[in-house]
Order: C-alpha cells, then sequence, then structure tokens
C-alpha cells in the first residue's frame, strides 16, 4: 500500500505543484492506526477528499516501487573514483562499447535491479 506522502505527492504533481515547494504547507500526522493531512494550506488547491487521495494508489505504489529499485541501485554502484578508474582503461583499451568493463558493472546492476 503506497504512503500517504507518496500520493500527496502525485496529487501535488497532477495539479501542478510539487512536495518540494509546498511541504512546509502541508503537516501530516501519524496516530497509532493511520496517517492523516492534520494542516493543509497549499494556495490555490483544495485540500484532497479520501476518494481522490484513494486514486494515487496504484500510482503510488508505482513511485514506491521505481524509488525502492533507484536506491538499490545506486547502494549497488561502485563509487565514482572506481568507475572513473574502469572508464580510464576502458578508453585505454579502446573499449568503449559493451565490452568495457564499466559497461558490464553497470549492466550487471541495472540487470540485477530491473525498474519493471
Amino acid at each position: 500500500m503506497a504512503n500517504l506522502k507518496t500520493k500527496i505527492k502525485l496529487y501535488l504533481e497532477a495539479n501542478s505543484k510539487t512536495w518540494e515547494a509546498e511541504r512546509k504547507n502541508i503537516f501530516l500526522e501519524d496516530n497509532s492506526n493511520d496517517t492523516f493531512i492534520k494542516t493543509w494550506n497549499v494556495a490555490g488547491l483544495n485540500k484532497p477528499t479520501a476518494e481522490q487521495i484513494a486514486s494515487y494508489e496504484t500510482a503510488g505504489n508505482a513511485a514506491e516501487t521505481l524509488s525502492d529499485v533507484l536506491s538499490t541501485r545506486k547502494n549497488a554502484y561502485k563509487d565514482f573514483g572506481y568507475q572513473l578508474d574502469l572508464l580510464y582503461h576502458d578508453m585505454t583499451a579502446g573499449k568503449l562499447d559493451g565490452t568495457g568493463e564499466w559497461h558490464k558493472h553497470i549492466k550487471a546492476v541495472k540487470d540485477a535491479n530491473a525498474k519493471e
């Protein structure tokens, strides 16, 4: 189940707003059972109804899955210094194609952590 913050981000984006610009105007509260919108002060945009929030469930799940994949990939990639060294050696060896070590490393991470 997508979390409320993700669904609010999607609602804002669908209405030409962003979480980054509006987060100071939205306050969420957690109680023992649920998270809810405590305060909504977004200029020119009404607080979403429960039905509107619920309509973003599928898109929210997809967004969270993608975020998890990208985070996993980020952690699996070697550091930039290592990658630059791989690229240098690939350039020296004339392997700036799919046969180079840098490409193999990046492809392995992407293949192991597919977006779909």
